[in-house]
């Protein structure tokens, strides 16, 4: 009896092309141009403050500005000019899919809060992803005139300077950044704080994660910590820290480029520590959690 032959195995999807280094190269130039156009023209707003249109999103603390609409509207025209099959992702007009396998993400002004306030701590953020890594990332500080760039494989610079992190410096004879939003349980943070105070450390927090991020890059901080932000804020910001030889969670494969996820970066030798308050944290948190549940409603 001739046995009937079992049905072959669908082959497995083919993994998408690696990007190729010229096309990070004319991405990475082109960010660099509309970065500093777009925060120039935020900056014009930022010193025209008492007429700024400003509305509420989520919270008081969760605001956005017509600064932050008419850099974002000019960031997806000068794309779209260049690029027309690039997907755009921005935090204020949402996702625009394209079919090239690249996508731009973009946060026109990070740090809104401290924009509208008249502090300096803001930024605009653009980076460039292709499947779960992130190929280019700048970020623009148009107060200060400080441009941030790296590209995957190309190292990160500052105005030019290149960036390269030292191992020597721990996570206590630094300031490290932390960030904290009303998506988070404010016990996380105080708990993390609270650990971190214990082991002799110091913490900024300046309204900007972006910002924060790239001044890890740049040595200013020894790391980066928020339990949760969006891709738009922070993916920049991580590949400016791989690139300038720090480590970093990958978002793209820990987090979600739609809903995103925990943001932990930094300087080689602090990376251990921090990883360590962190999963204290967390897990304290999560202790807390469980021990609020009635013991007959806990799972077995």
């Amino acid at each position: 009896m001739t046995l009937p032959t079992p049905p072959s195995p669908t082959p497995p999807s083919p993994a998408p092309p690696s990007p190729a280094a010229a096309d990070i190269a004319a991405r990475l130039d082109l960010a660099r141009d509309i970065i500093r156009e777009a925060g120039l023209l935020a900056l014009s707003f930022f010193n025209d403050r008492d007429t700024l249109a400003v509305e509420t999103k989520a919270n008081a603390q969760d605001v956005v500005s017509a600064a932050d609409k008419a850099s974002e509207r000019l960031l997806r025209e000068r794309i779209a000019a260049v690029f027309p099959h690039d997907s755009l992702l921005g935090e204020e007009y949402g996702l625009t899919e394209g079919i090239s396998g690249y996508c731009w993400v973009m946060d026109p002004v990070d740090g809104t809060s401290p924009f509208v306030f008249g502090l300096p701590s803001w930024c605009v953020s653009v980076a460039v992803t292709h499947g779960t890594e992130t190929v280019v990332g700048v970020i623009y500080a148009p107060v200060r005139d400080e441009l941030y760039a790296a590209a995957l494989g190309q190292g990160a610079s500052l105005n030019g300077t290149a960036l390269r992190l030292s191992d020597k410096r721990s996570l206590v004879d630094g300031v490290l950044g932390v960030g904290a939003n009303h998506r988070v349980a404010p016990e996380i943070i105080t708990g993390f704080l609270n650990a971190l105070l214990h082991e002799g450390g110091m913490f900024i927090r300046n309204g900007s994660g972006a910002l924060m991020l790239a001044y890890v890059a740049a040595g200013r901080l020894v790391g980066y910590y928020e339990p949760h932000m969006n891709a738009w804020d922070c993916l920049a910001g991580l590949c400016l820290i791989s690139e300038a030889g720090g480590r970093i969670e990958n978002f793209l494969v820990n987090g979600d480029l739609a809903r995103g996820g925990r943001v932990i970066g930094a300087a080689p030798g602090a990376w251990e520590g921090l990883m360590r308050l962190v999963g204290q944290a967390e897990k304290g948190q999560e202790a807390d959690e469980t021990s609020a549940v009635p013991a007959a409603m806990r799972p077995a």
